[in-house]
C-alpha cells in the first residue's frame, strides 16, 4: 500500500527529488511591520549604599571613619540609530532597565557606578510621558542622544560625616532610587516632500517612478498601509526625500478609512503636494477635501507651502485640456503621468526649487 508521502509525489503537492523544487521565488514576501508608536516604561539604576567602615592599621588604635560613597545608578538615554525605521522592538520588550550602583566599601572606596542603558531609535523620534503627556524631547540626527531616566544618586559613606565634635560617626546614606516612568515614542518621518491624495490617485506609483522605492501597487483602494519614502535625484549631489502616506478620504480626522494617524508623518516635511487624479469626478471637490482634512489635522500642516499635482494624464487625449481649478494657495498646478513619465523631470525641479525657498539660509540654486 502507498504511503500518504507517495501518493502525494504522485498528486503533484510534493518534487519527487529534491533538485525537483522550485527556484521561483515565492508570492508573497513578508514585509517589515511598521511601528509608529509605542509605550514602554523605563526604570533607571538604584544607587549604591554608603559605607559604614573604620580604618584598621597596626599600631593606628583610632584609625577614624573610611566608609566610601555609592556609586551612582544608571541612566536610560536614547540615541538615533539611522539603520532604523520602525519602532517594532518595543511591543516586544515595553520594561527596559539600567544598571545600579555597587555599595560603597572601607578605605573610602567609592562603589562602581552603574553603566547607562541606551536605547536606539529611528529618527524623528518624539519622546512623550505616559501620564503627563508632557513631551519630553525629540531626536533627528544620527548618533543624537536624549536623557529619558536619571539614575539614583549614590548615598554617603561614614566618612563623609566626620567633623571635629563627631569623630567616630556611624551614619550613612541609602542610595537614591532611580527615574522609573512610562514613555510613549511617537515616530515622525524625516522627508522634504509629502504626499497627500486619496487612494489610488497615483502616489504610490510615482514614488516608484521618481526614486528606487517599491511601494505596493494594486487597483485597489488603501494598497498603501504604511507610509513609504524614496530618495529623489534631481541631479549630481542633489537630491531630496519623499513621502507618501496611505490614502486620505472625507472624514479621515474623525477616524474614517484609516484616518488621520499618518498625516504625522507629513508634518516634518517642507513641502506638500496634493495629488489630484484626472479619472475622478469633480477635481475642484478632491482638492479642497484633502485642504479641509490637512486643516482639521494642523494649522502648521495646512500652511505649508504646497503644489497640486493632477496625475494619470495618459488617460486624457492629447488634445483634452486639463480642468479648471481653484487654488490660491497654491504655489502652482501641474500634470504628470507616472506611466510615460510625462511631466516629471519638470515636477522634481519644481520640488527642488520650492524646498531651497522653505530654507532662506541655503543659497538659491543654480539649477535650471
Amino acid at each position: 500500500m502507498a504511503s500518504w508521502g507517495m501518493l502525494r509525489i504522485h498528486a503533484g503537492l510534493l518534487p519527487r527529488f529534491p533538485w525537483e523544487r522550485s527556484t521561483e521565488p515565492a508570492e508573497r514576501e513578508p514585509a517589515m511591520t511598521f511601528i509608529d508608536e509605542a509605550t514602554i516604561r523605563v526604570t533607571a539604576g538604584v544607587g549604591g549604599s554608603g559605607c559604614t567602615s573604620f580604618r584598621r592599621e597596626t599600631f593606628v588604635p583610632k584609625g577614624g571613619p573610611d566608609g566610601g560613597d555609592g556609586g551612582h545608578g544608571g541612566s536610560i538615554y536614547l540615541r538615533v540609530d539611522p539603520h532604523m525605521a520602525t519602532l517594532l522592538d518595543y511591543r516586544y520588550q515595553t520594561h527596559w532597565k539600567a544598571e545600579r550602583g555597587q555599595h560603597g566599601k572601607g578605605s573610602n572606596k567609592t562603589g562602581r557606578s552603574g553603566e547607562d542603558r541606551y536605547l536606539p531609535v529611528p529618527p524623528g523620534t518624539v519622546v512623550r510621558d505616559a501620564a503627563t503627556g508632557e513631551v519630553l524631547g525629540e531626536v533627528l540626527e544620527p548618533g543624537e542622544t536624549l536623557r529619558v531616566a536619571k539614575g539614583g544618586r549614590g548615598g554617603r559613606g561614614n566618612a563623609r560625616f566626620a567633623t571635629s565634635t563627631h569623630q567616630s560617626p556611624r551614619e550613612w546614606e541609602p542610595g537614591e532610587e532611580g527615574e522609573d516612568r512610562q514613555l510613549t515614542f511617537i515616530l515622525k518621518l524625516i522627508a522634504d516632500v509629502g504626499l497627500l491624495g486619496q487612494p489610488n490617485a497615483g502616489k504610490s506609483t510615482l514614488l516608484s517612478v521618481v526614486s528606487a522605492a517599491r511601494p505596493k501597487i494594486a487597483d485597489y483602494p488603501f494598497t498603501t498601509l504604511i507610509p513609504q519614502l524614496g530618495v529623489v535625484r534631481v541631479a549630481e549631489g542633489r537630491s531630496f526625500v519623499l513621502a507618501d502616506i496611505p490614502g486620505i478620504i472625507e472624514g479621515a480626522h474623525a477616524g474614517k478609512g484609516l484616518g488621520d494617524r499618518f498625516l504625522r508623518h507629513v508634518e516634518r516635511t517642507r513641502v506638500l503636494a496634493y495629488l489630484v487624479p484626472l479619472d475622478g469626478d469633480d477635481p475642484q471637490r478632491t482638492y479642497e477635501m484633502l485642504r479641509g482634512e490637512a486643516q482639521a489635522y494642523s494649522t502648521v500642516l495646512a500652511s505649508k507651502p504646497h503644489i497640486v499635482v493632477f496625475t494619470k494624464q495618459d488617460l486624457l487625449a492629447p488634445s483634452a485640456p486639463l480642468p479648471s481649478l481653484r487654488a490660491p494657495d497654491a504655489v502652482g498646478v501641474y500634470a504628470i503621468s507616472a506611466v510615460t513619465r510625462q511631466g516629471l523631470d519638470a515636477l522634481t525641479q519644481v520640488l527642488w526649487r520650492l524646498i531651497l525657498a522653505a530654507q532662506p539660509e541655503v543659497e538659491p540654486d543654480p539649477l535650471r
